[in-house]
């Protein structure tokens, strides 16, 4: 049996958007087995994929190098016999532990000069296109674009499970979740959703992690914002009537369940980072400054979600059978 080595993203929501790799992958080598190197904060979304056979969680911390602990791993993978290692991130450091494995092909994206540590190297576009195809053409050769339309993302949840989750906090009755946070800045948080959930007839729920609880204050519903595993967050998506979400992880979460979803997007652009859902919505204004990708406005206004209203959202919540 072939064995491969993916060494995941950094963030959910990237390692959401590679999963139609993986099951590219899948189709093209039935029998292929598939482990996943992931952060441990990424671990649990990468465990519920139907592609991966196993997950190998890290615990390196952002910023140093940990050049033992990578060599550590890479020694400890050697027993396994990978035949190929694929390397998501960019970064130089992300394709140390394949290297010290010995995994004799290590490809990915060029990215921090790594030639040396990879050995079937892809050259980084000069646009930014979407980002699943951009992970999907690991699957093919060098400068050969994969096959349309691509896998959608998915993830298994345990009906019953998911149901003991909710009743666990409480939910016995149908709610809404809403996602307030984003990781990467105030340009990407709606400022809409206090006056959504005035207008939502479902009770909401709010879910991200601890530092979200401040992007939530004064939305009217059960704050949950750090008190849930990201286990325990997926359950009671899959779980919701509906989810509104900014730009984020939860929101690829939530399209990869099949919950109805109405993405609302800011300064970042749902042509590099969809929901890829059929239940799913997006909100964008697409205004003449839009997308800059930056982390606060840079002109200072932020009308690219200000003038996004809370009627707008609902009336998507609406189409999607949901209100």
């Amino acid at each position: 049996m072939p064995r491969l080595l993916v060494v995941a993203p950094n963030w959910i929501g990237d390692a959401l958007m590679a999963q139609p790799l993986l099951a590219r992958l899948r189709e093209k080598l039935p029998e292929l087995r598939i482990d996943v190197l992931a952060p441990a904060w990424v671990a649990p979304v990468v465990r519920r994929m139907p592609e991966v056979s196993e997950v190998i969680e890290t615990h390196f911390r952002h910023g140093p190098l940990a050049l033992g602990e990578r060599w550590r791993l890479g020694r400890q993978l050697q027993a396994a016999r990978y035949d190929q290692a694929i390397v998501l991130p960019n970064s130089w450091k992300s394709a140390l532990v394949p290297f010290f494995a010995d995994i004799p092909l290590r490809s990915g994206y060029v990215g921090e000069s790594r030639f040396g540590l990879l050995n079937l190297k892809y050259r980084n576009p000069k646009t930014r296109g979407a980002m699943a195809v951009h992970y999907a053409r690991l699957a093919e050769k060098p400068g050969r674009e994969p096959a349309e339309p691509l896998p959608q993302p998915r993830l298994q949840v345990n009906a019953a499970a998911a149901e003991a989750t909710a009743r666990r906090f409480g939910l016995e009755q149908r709610f809404a979740v809403f996602c307030p946070g984003a990781e990467y800045g105030p340009a990407k948080r709606w400022p809409g959703f206090t006056a959504l959930a005035e207008r939502l007839r479902l009770p909401a729920v709010l879910l991200g992690a601890a530092r979200d609880r401040e992007a939530c204050h004064g939305i009217a519903g059960r704050n949950l914002c750090g008190e849930t595993t990201l286990d325990e967050a997926i359950d009671l998506i899959a779980c919701a009537d509906c989810v509104v979400t900014n730009d984020s992880g939860l929101m690829h979460v939530a399209a990869a369940v099949g919950t109805p979803l109405v993405a609302v997007f800011g300064s970042s652009s749902p042509r590099h980072t969809p929901p890829l859902s059929p239940k799913a919505r997006v909100v964008w204004l697409g205004l003449e400054c839009s997308p800059c990708f930056a982390r606060e406005c840079p002109l200072g206004h932020l009308r690219c979600l200000k003038e996004i209203s809370a009627d707008r959202v609902l009336e998507e919540i609406r189409s999607l059978g949901s209100a």
